[in-house]
């Protein structure tokens, strides 16, 4: 019953909202693959495959997948040296670049369902609140500049040593004003529209409304999807079926040292994709107040890609951009990634010529829309009430997001998180001393014992002066991990060397264990042993598929 529970609440909605993702997939898709040297129906039937798949397998209904850029970018070195490893084999084909890449996604779709088998998806918790506002704030970025690109013609590029087929010239003079405007009128209709009604969806009138008031005012010199395309090198939307790559097995060579060529570039698409899709996750389930499930989520986004790559798509992951309208469009259930999928797919064996009539600037109007839907302006209000390691967290992964990777940044900011927390707590262990009728000497220790105050509690004690008999309390603190085990063997061995006894109060059996374990003390007294264990033993996740 879990399976088909989230499968719509409201079919009318979702409906709706599947067929305006699909129009604003189009543009962002075929984008990508120019920067992957790749045919945009390759990357348009990667997108179908996998978003069809993750919308009925995922682990978060409303979570809309494609052939995402974050992957393409991964793959244009594998396509560029594949090419050059064809012709140094003497391969037949014009393409080889290709035939690594199906390899590739493949690879890449069984690494994710390994990560997905694995339970890892659950670390996705881990990412603190400031990297995920600084993921946000750098993705909207990314995104609002590839909007931007596309106010520019494509033309060839003169230089034939070049990697780049083809160079961008911006747009000037009147039909850089026809293009702002309607975007800008794009935009308003999304904005007012739902002040009057709620009936219909703003984003696919708006699309719609555009794209008749060109064809009937025969507004000319306008970039339209179809003319887009051409201009990089496509050949239009018209396609076929996706069906099983038959060239893949007879071209490609399968031998180590084609897995060894394929695997860092699959391995690190896959850390992307799940990064993204998980972050993605994440966000819908604080959009919705609901919960999604990461370690199905892994899996299903493993599926999608393997089966991409065997009917000759491209790799994809989560998209930020298209889940966002999805969201605000009302689509909550897999009913709308399954409508965005099933949409795409007839916009390629049909309607081709009438998704191709379809402006740029209408798409690029949804797409800005989304874009400061998506920014965290509260950032900047609680910049400076927030930590201020927070705050640098914040900062740094919008900026590394922005100019390097979204991989990249989420690890530097779990990183930077990780060792402001680490340094804060470290500095919170701290010790009461007291001396009683009989002249024993008690330490009452306050504060997590861990890797990073393991110096700091050391320094608590004088063992020189102390008298013959000292206890220390741990009920106000807790062992973390090993470290801190450590630490406390080393007192007791410093207090046994100087011949006085030491009693450990409050300490919980676990910790006793592998206090004997590591260095075989003698003597060490356990009073009014609690029930906690040691930290890093303690979570108890629950199984979350």
């Amino acid at each position: 019953m879990s399976f088909f529970k989230n499968f719509t609440s409201n079919p009318k909605n979702d409906f709706f909202a599947g067929v305006t993702v699909s129009l604003a997939m189009i543009p962002e898709v075929v984008a990508f693959a120019f920067v992957a040297n790749i045919d945009p129906l390759v990357a348009l039937s990667g997108a179908f495959i996998i978003g069809l798949i993750t919308a009925i397998f995922g682990g978060r209904p409303g979570l809309i997948s494609g052939a995402a850029g974050a992957v393409a970018v991964i793959f244009v070195n594998l396509i560029r040296d594949g090419h050059v490893k064809g012709l140094e084999m003497d391969i037949p084909v014009d393409n080889m670049g290709y035939y690594y890449l199906l390899a590739a996604v493949i690879l890449m779709g069984i690494i994710q369902i390994f990560a997905g088998v694995l339970k890892l998806g659950r670390f996705v918790r881990l990412i603190p609140h400031s990297v995920m506002m600084g993921f946000v704030n750098g993705l909207a970025i990314v995104i609002f500049i590839a909007q931007v690109k596309m106010f520019s013609h494509k033309i060839p590029n003169p230089d034939p040593n070049s990697v780049d087929k083809y160079l961008s010239v911006f747009m000037q003079g009147s039909e850089l004003y026809i293009m702002i405007g309607l975007v800008l009128f794009t935009m308003a209709i999304i904005h007012f529209l739902p002040k009057l009604t709620t009936k219909v969806p703003a984003a696919l009138t708006a699309i719609l409304i555009t794209t008749f008031g060109v064809i009937l005012l025969d507004v000319e010199g306008i970039t339209t999807v179809g003319s887009y395309i051409r201009e990089g090198g496509g050949e239009g939307l018209k396609g076929e079926f996706p069906t099983p790559n038959k060239e893949l097995w007879q071209f490609l060579p399968f031998n180590l040292e084609t897995f060894t060529f394929i695997l860092p570039y699959a391995f690190l698409a896959a850390s992307v994709g799940l990064i993204e899709s998980l972050m993605t996750m994440n966000l819908v389930d604080e959009l919705t107040d609901t919960r999604g499930r990461g370690n199905r989520e892994c899996v299903a986004q493993g599926m999608g890609n393997i089966a991409s790559g065997l009917l000759g798509g491209t790799g994809g992951c989560g998209m930020i951009g298209q889940t966002v309208i999805n969201i605000n469009a009302k689509g909550r259930g897999r009913l709308s990634g399954v409508v965005m999928a099933l949409t795409l797919l007839t916009f390629i064996l049909f309607a081709d010529k009438y998704i191709e009539q379809v402006p740029i600037a209408a798409l690029i109007g949804v797409m800005f829309m989304m874009v400061i839907e998506t920014f965290a302006w509260s950032s900047f209000r609680i910049l400076k009430k927030i930590p201020r390691s927070d705050a640098f967290v914040l900062i740094a992964v919008s900026a590394i997001t922005v100019f390097f990777d979204l991989a990249i940044a989420v690890f530097i900011g779990v990183i930077i998180s990780a060792l402001a927390f680490s340094w804060e707590n470290a500095k919170r262990i701290r010790a009461r001393k007291s001396v009683d009728d009989n002249g024993v000497k008690t330490y009452e220790i306050f504060g997590p014992l861990f890797f990073g105050s393991t110096t700091g509690f050391t320094e608590k004690f004088d063992v020189a002066n102390d008298p013959e008999e000292v206890v220390i309390d741990f009920k106000d603190s807790r062992i973390a991990d090993m470290s801190g085990i450590e630490a406390i063997n080393k007192l007791s061995e410093r207090y046994q060397k100087a011949g006085k006894k030491l009693h450990l109060k409050h300490l919980s059996k676990d910790c006793i264990k592998l206090l004997k374990i590591a260095d075989d003390i003698v003597d060490v007294n356990v009073l009014e042993d609690p029930t906690y264990k040691v930290v890093a033993d303690g979570f108890n996740y629950e199984d979350e598929d």
